[in-house]
C-alpha cells in the first residue's frame, strides 16, 4: 500500500545530480552539528561565566545539565519536524532546522554573563540550547532520510555514511576552532570573551546553509508520498508511527541506545575525561581528541561501503561485540596513562569500534520505513533514545565522578552496548529487506 508510490515512479536522477544533492545536503548537516558541538567543545571556558559557584567539576556538571536539557527538545523537534518533512518534503524540513540552529547560536554568542544579569544568563543559555535541540531533533531525520533516498540502491551505505562524516566534521571543526583560539588567545581571554567567537561563526555559517538548502533537489520518494497523500493515501503522524509500525520504532530505539551512548562518550565526553581524570592539559586533550576524531571521520565511508557489500547486520554486530569486550579496558587504560601517544591510540581504538554503528545507522533506520512516514520513523525513535542515553552521557559520567565511582560509567556503557547487540542479532538485515524500493 504505502510502498506502491515508490514502485510506480522510480527516481530518475543521474549520478551527477545525486552527488551534487548529497554534497549540498551534507554541507548543511556539517554546519548544524558544528553549532551543536561548539557548546561541548567550549564548556571548559564558558561554564564559569554562567555558573560561577562550585569547583570545576560542579561547574562542568551544571553546563552538562544544560547540554542534556537541550537533548530533551530533540524528541519534540523530531516529532514536529519529522511530520513536516514527510508531508512538505525533506528539503523543507532541512531548511527550517538550520534556521532554528542559527537563532540559537546567535543568542549564545550575544548572551550576557551571570555577573551582568544574574540568573537571566543561564536562563538565556538554556533557551538557546532548547532551540538548538529542537533544530537537531528535526535535522537528523530529515538529513538521514534525504541522503538515503538520494543515494542509489547499490550505494546507500556509502552515501548515507556522509551524514556522520559531516556530523563528525562539524564536531571536528568545532575542535579546530578551539585549537586556533587556544593558540591565539590566552586562557583568560578565552574565558572572558573568546568563547563567543565560535558561536558567532556558527550563526553566520547557518545563514549561508539556509540559501544552499533552498536550492536542493527534492527526492522522488518524498514527491511520490506527497502525491499519494493528496489522493487520500497514508499521512505521517506519531499515532500512525506507533500503532502501524511499533516493531520498527522499537527497533530504532534499541539499536540506537548503545550506539549513541558510545558515540557521545568517545567524541564529546572524552576531552573532559582526559583533563579531569587522566590529568592532561586542556590543549593536549583537545589535540588528542581532534586527531582521533579526524581519522574517525575518514573511516565512515569505508565502513558504509563495506555494508553495501556484506550487509548492515554484520557491521552492527561487530560494533556490539567489540564494544562489550573493550570499552572498560580502553577507559581504564586512558585513566592511568600519562603518554599522549598512548592516549591517542586508546581513543582511536574506541572510535574504530563505534564506526560500526555510526557509519550505517542512518541507512538502517531509513530502510525500515515506507516513504510517507520515513522522516518521522527515523527521527522520533532515534531522538527518544538519544535523549535518554546520548544526551545524558556527560551528565551521568560527571555524576559518577562527583560521587567517587567514575568506573561505574564504563560498566553502564558496556551494558547498553550489550542491549543494542541483542537487537542487532535478532533483527533482519535491512539491506536485503529495505523499504526504499526506488533504484
Amino acid at each position: 500500500m504505502s510502498n506502491s508510490s515508490e514502485q510506480a515512479a522510480p527516481q530518475q536522477l543521474d549520478r551527477k545530480t545525486r552527488v551534487k544533492s548529497i554534497l549540498g545536503g551534507s554541507a548543511g548537516n556539517l554546519v548544524e552539528w558544528y553549532d551543536w558541538y561548539v557548546y561541548a567543545a567550549f564548556t571548559l571556558y564558558f561554564a564559569s561565566q554562567f555558573f560561577p559557584d562550585g569547583d570545576d567539576t560542579v561547574k562542568l556538571l551544571q553546563a552538562a545539565a544544560v547540554f542534556a536539557l537541550g537533548f530533551l527538545m530533540r524528541p519534540i523537534g523530531a516529532w514536529v519536524m519529522g511530520i513536516y518533512a514527510d508531508r512538505k518534503g525533506r528539503k523543507a524540513g532541512l531548511t527550517v532546522s538550520v534556521s532554528l540552529m542559527c537563532v540559537g547560536s546567535l543568542i549564545i554568542a550575544c548572551a550576557p554573563t551571570y555577573d551582568s544579569v544574574g540568573m537571566l544568563a543561564p536562563a538565556l543559555l538554556l533557551f538557546a540550547r532548547l532551540l538548538q535541540g529542537l533544530s537537531v531533533g528535526g535535522e537528523y531525520g530529515s538529513s538521514a532520510t534525504y541522503l538515503t533516498e538520494m543515494a542509489g540502491k547499490n550505494h546507500r551505505g556509502f552515501f548515507s555514511s556522509f551524514q556522520y562524516v559531516t556530523l563528525i566534521s562539524g564536531q571536528l571543526l568545532a575542535l579546530c576552532v578551539l585549537i586556533v583560539l587556544q593558540r591565539t588567545l590566552t586562557e583568560g581571554q578565552l574565558t572572558e570573551w573568546g568563547w563567543r567567537i565560535p558561536f558567532a561563526i556558527g550563526a553566520l555559517l547557518a545563514i549561508v546553509v539556509f540559501w544552499i538548502r533552498r536550492g536542493l533537489v527534492e527526492t522522488q520518494s518524498s514527491k511520490d508520498a506527497q502525491e499519494q497523500a493528496k489522493k487520500g493515501g497514508p499521512k505521517s503522524s506519531a499515532l500512525a508511527l506507533f500503532t502501524k509500525y511499533p516493531k520498527q520504532a522499537f527497533t530504532v530505539i534499541m539499536l540506537t541506545a548503545g550506539g549513541t551512548l558510545a558515540f557521545n562518550t568517545f567524541t564529546t565526553y572524552l576531552q573532559k575525561y582526559l583533563v579531569n581524570t587522566s590529568g592532561f592539559e586542556k590543549t593536549t586533550a583537545t589535540e588528542i581528541t581532534t586527531a582521533a576524531i579526524f581519522i574517525f571521520m575518514l573511516l565512515q565511508p569505508a565502513v558504509g561501503a563495506l555494508s553495501d557489500k556484506i550487509g548492515r547486520k554484520p557491521v552492527m554486530i561487530a560494533f556490539g561485540v567489540l564494544g562489550v569486550l573493550f570499552t572498560i579496558p580502553i577507559f581504564n587504560g586512558l585513566g592511568s596513562t600519562t603518554s599522549p601517544t598512548t592516549a591517542f591510540m586508546l581513543c582511536m581504538s574506541g572510535m574504530v569500534i563505534v564506526t560500526g554503528y555510526t557509519a550505517i545507522n542512518a541507512v538502517v533506520k531509513a530502510e525500515l520505513f515506507p516513504a510517507h512516514i520515513r522522516a518521522l520513523g527515523v527521527a522520533l525513535p532515534y531522538a527518544i533514545a538519544n535523549t535518554l542515553f546520548g544526551g545524558t552521557a556527560e551528565l551521568v559520567a560527571l555524576s559518577f565522578k562527583n560521587a567517587g565511582h567514575e568506573n561505574y560509567f564504563f560498566y553502564y556503557i558496556t551494558f547498553m552496548i550489550g542491549i543494542s547487540l541483542l537487537t542487532y542479532i535478532f533483527m533482519k538485515d535491512t539491506k536485503k529487506h529495505s523499504q526504499i524500493l526506488d533504484d
